[in-house]
């Protein structure tokens, strides 16, 4: 990840870890950015609440939610 300033804490690495995700992902797909939200929890949304190495080092990820177009998929169960 290229720096992009000061990190002024563990939320802002994470949304700067979220964002270049996105990024990555627009650049190299046909994935519509409108389509597309970055966020960072920080320290708010461990998955490993010790503070080891090991349990910090999994509470650095990224998690991509897919959700359907809803409008679609109510369009679909009414056709049914």
């Amino acid at each position: 990840m290229k720096s992009q300033g000061a990190i002024a804490d563990n939320w802002d690495l994470s949304v700067k870890r979220a964002t270049s995700v996105v990024k990555i992902m627009t650049k190299n797909s046909t994935v519509n950015p409108k389509r597309l939200t970055a966020a960072g929890r920080g320290e708010y949304s461990p998955l490993d609440l010790s503070n080891t190495k090991e349990g910090r080092k999994k509470n650095r990820r990224i998690e991509v939610i897919l959700t359907p177009k809803l409008d679609e998929l109510f369009k679909l169960l009414e056709s049914n």
